[in-house]
């Protein structure tokens, strides 16, 4: 079974490590390389504290902090693979410990006319980078293009990635969890007010599609946004196994069962959602007679309209929401933005 509390993992057990870094505030090459060794130090540091570590994963702009100068963000934005994921390895590799690394200004294909991607990568204990994921749904820097993606992870549990506002949106989880994902990673920036919001919704995902989280935010103020912390391990029924609270450099650890979620999938009966979702009304089925598994078909009208005819979605969520991409007291550069309405 999964279990909090000790230091040690088994061949059973994936030991997940959430570290609660303390967001920097960054402007040169020099000073994010000097960012990138404490986070390596802190790598094999950590190992020797939890010896049945197998995977430490640091928040959103851990590594390079939030560049609100725009040339900043472009002069320190990197390559991938390049010296910054050549340390991260070369951590891992020492310490023998998988890796979650954030990387928020990853060169665009074409640097420096846009705007980096928000990226993340898993590096092996190996040193090896196995896993690439670009934020599908960011505030910014831009949208990624990679899709979501499951790895085969420490001791073949599979994992996924997803980045801070992604995990606001329920369709990303299941897109996961779907392709075979039994661990969704979430590193996240976030700061206050949503704190409340935030620590609720990976919980209620992890329950609704089965699946451990782990989940580490940044802490501290930045000059700018104040971080809440909180970050967590959670188990795959939506039970919280560890959380921080908001103080800086602080740790969760807890130890996943790799055949304890497999099984739960396999015979859970009645909150079997990734199950029952594509077997709806299975026992009614069966007992008229009409078969043995449930209907298939997506009964949601609006995802067939998303997936047949994306600009007609479009147009749906903007009757419902707005027609433009600002507002009136947080406008998107010099583009129209939706007027003050009095209801």
């Amino acid at each position: 079974m999964s279990r909090h509390g000790d230091i040690s993992s088994s061949a059973d057990t994936v030991g997940v490590c959430v570290f609660q870094y303390p967001m920097p505030r960054l402007h040169t090459n020099e000073e994010v390389i000097e960012n990138a060794k404490k986070i390596c130090e802190i790598v094999k540091g950590t190992k020797m504290g939890l010896p049945g570590m197998d995977l430490i994963v640091f928040p959103e702009y851990s590594t390079m902090g939030i560049m609100y100068d725009r040339q900043e963000m472009f002069d320190t934005a990197c390559a991938i693979p390049g010296p910054l994921t050549d340390m991260f390895g070369e951590a891992c590799k020492e310490a023998g410990v998988w890796g979650v690394f954030s990387l928020t200004g990853e060169q665009h294909e074409e640097h420096p006319k846009k705007n980096p991607y928000n990226t993340l990568v898993l590096i092996n204990d190996k040193g090896e980078i196995v896993q690439k994921y670009r934020k599908l749904l960011p505030w910014t820097p831009i949208e990624g293009n990679l899709g979501t993606i499951v790895t085969e992870g420490p001791k073949g549990m599979k994992v996924s990635m997803i980045i801070c506002d992604d995990g606001n949106y329920p369709e990303i989880w299941r897109d996961c969890a779907m392709k075979g994902a039994e661990l969704i990673i979430r590193p996240q920036g976030y700061m206050y007010p949503a704190k409340e919001q935030q620590v609720q919704v990976s919980k209620t995902m992890a329950w609704c599609n089965q699946v451990y989280v782990a989940v580490a935010n940044a802490a501290g103020f930045d000059g700018v946004y104040t971080y809440f912390g909180h970050s967590a391990i959670i188990g795959s029924d939506g039970r919280t196994l560890g959380e921080c609270g908001t103080e800086s450099n602080g740790i969760q650890y807890a130890q996943l069962s790799i055949s304890g979620i497999r099984d739960a999938r396999a015979n859970d009966q009645s909150q079997n959602q990734l199950f029952k979702l594509t077997h709806r009304g299975y026992t009614g089925v069966y007992a008229n007679g009409d078969g043995v598994k449930g209907v298939a078909e997506c009964p949601f009208d609006w995802y067939k309209t998303w997936v047949n005819n994306p600009k007609l979605a479009q147009e749906m969520a903007e009757k419902v929401t707005r027609r433009t991409i600002g507002v009136s007291c947080c406008p998107v550069s010099h583009n129209p933005r939706r007027k003050k309405m009095s209801f």
